[in-house]
């Protein structure tokens, strides 16, 4: 598994042999026997070099993941040290969600060495991420319209898929805002404004262009694109014409910007955050006291639409 891994890093026979500091000859003669036993084609080989075949992706997937828990398992018996704290989550960009993060951090011992790994991303990003046991829990988000197309990826990839909240997104723009003192709000008192909106939406089978026009305002032809949550505050705090849907946000935030949240009466669309994890895995104590703490601040933070 390690020369596979080793090779497909490499990209190159020869590189990996001197990396693995043996005979070429003897890694492509391993090589073939590993393929011959496990009856599948890992890597083609062309006058171009070396390429992963589908089966070898996914065989890599999992040698990854065997090869990091071995040398953690050595790491800890050999070296004496303590069993180490490793948790690990992709997550959307949600305020609720990096609140209960907050929350969860206070669970983590001080005693104990500890790697935590929080990362904000899309749902392409995520799902392959822990796809790839580079994470072990993920969080999806996605418009209900398209919810098809996540629960056959998921049950393609065998992951787990467990739901945290459903919700319909709110409107959120400066306290000055033009339309901060309007009664009721409409998808087309938007149409002047700017709207800001992450730049990487994803639905699996489905083209980034076609995404786009689902998730974005109708009859806004205005847009400032971004990736991170920390831009997105600063632009609304900072020019009183754009806004933003999000998921409802704890008020001391946005407050703290000088911002607001407000309803539209015509928007239906509904929206999920999924818990996605790979079938198999066991969840540790802290990704139990993680999962705790996004549902306690779930119920802080959303109203479900069952109520």
């Amino acid at each position: 598994m390690k020369y596979a891994v080793e090779i497909a890093n490499t990209k190159s026979i020869s590189r990996a042999a001197e990396n693995l500091y043996m005979g070429q000859p003897n890694l492509s003669r391993a090589i073939k026997e590993l393929e011959e036993n496990l009856n599948i084609t890992i890597f083609n080989r062309t006058s171009k070099g070396i390429t992963v075949t589908p089966e070898g992706e996914e065989f890599l997937q999992y040698a990854k993941r065997i090869i990091n828990q071995v040398d953690e398992v050595e790491e800890m018996y050999k070296n004496g040290r303590k069993p180490k704290q490793n948790f690990s989550v992709c997550v959307p960009r949600a305020s609720y969600i990096s609140y209960a993060f907050a929350e969860f951090a206070k669970s983590i011992k001080t005693d104990i060495p500890a790697d935590i790994f929080y990362k904000e991303t899309n749902s392409s990003r995520t799902i392959n991420n822990v796809i790839k046991g580079e994470y072990n829990l993920g969080i999806v988000r996605y418009q209900t319209t398209f919810e098809r197309y996540f629960k056959s990826m998921f049950e393609e990839k065998h992951l787990n898929a467990e739901i945290i909240t459903d919700f319909k997104y709110v409107l959120l723009m400066s306290e000055n805002h033009p339309l901060a003192a309007k009664k009721e709000i409409r998808s087309k008192d938007l149409a002047p404004f700017i709207e800001i909106t992450h730049a990487d939406p994803y639905v699996p089978s489905l083209p980034l262009i076609d995404v786009k026009k689902e998730e974005l305002s109708k009859y806004v032809d205005k847009h400032i694109y971004i990736f991170e949550r920390g831009s997105q505050f600063r632009l609304l705090q900072t020019v009183p014409t754009t806004f933003m849907w999000v998921s409802p946000i704890p008020e001391d935030l946005y407050t703290k910007y000088g911002l607001i949240e407000r309803q539209c009466s015509d928007n239906e669309k509904v929206y999920k955050d999924v818990l996605i994890y790979r079938n198999g895995y066991k969840l540790t104590d802290l990704d139990n006291s993680f999962i705790t703490a996004v549902c306690n601040s779930k119920r802080q933070y959303i109203t479900l639409l069952s109520e």
